[in-house]
C-alpha cells in the first residue's frame, strides 16, 4: 500500500507541475483540467474548450496504476512522463508504456505489463 500511495503522490506532483508550467501561456478559450482519482488510481491532464468554432478536447497525459505498475496510457509531453518518473526513482520495470501494443513494449526497456 505504501508503494501505491508513493506512486499516486509522484504522479500528482508531476502532473501539477506540467499544468503549472503550461498555465504560464494561457489560452482564454481553452481550459486545462487535472483530474486525480486516488480511489481508482487514474490521473488525467487534458484541455477542453472551443477554438475558432471547433471543439477542443485533447488529452495531454493519462496515467493509471494497475498491479503495482504505472501505465502511461497517453502522453503528449515533450520529454515524456516516463523520464520524470525515472528521475524520481521509479524503476523501469514499474513503468508500462501502455500506448504501445504488447509486442512493441517487448522492444522497450520498460515493463511489458
Amino acid at each position: 500500500m505504501e508503494k501505491l500511495t508513493h506512486y499516486q503522490n509522484l504522479i500528482k506532483q508531476i502532473l501539477t507541475e506540467y499544468e503549472r508550467i503550461s498555465s504560464q501561456f494561457p489560452d482564454d478559450d481553452i481550459d486545462e483540467v487535472l483530474i486525480f482519482d486516488d480511489t481508482r488510481s487514474q490521473y488525467l491532464w487534458f484541455n477542453i474548450g472551443w477554438k475558432q468554432g471547433k471543439r477542443v478536447n485533447a488529452i495531454s497525459v493519462y496515467v493509471r496504476i494497475k498491479n503495482d505498475k504505472i501505465y502511461i496510457e497517453e502522453d503528449w509531453t515533450e520529454a515524456g512522463i516516463a523520464t520524470d518518473l525515472l528521475s524520481k526513482g521509479v524503476p523501469k520495470e514499474d513503468i508500462v508504456l501502455a500506448f504501445y501494443d504488447p509486442e512493441t513494449r517487448e522492444l522497450t526497456e520498460f515493463a511489458i505489463g
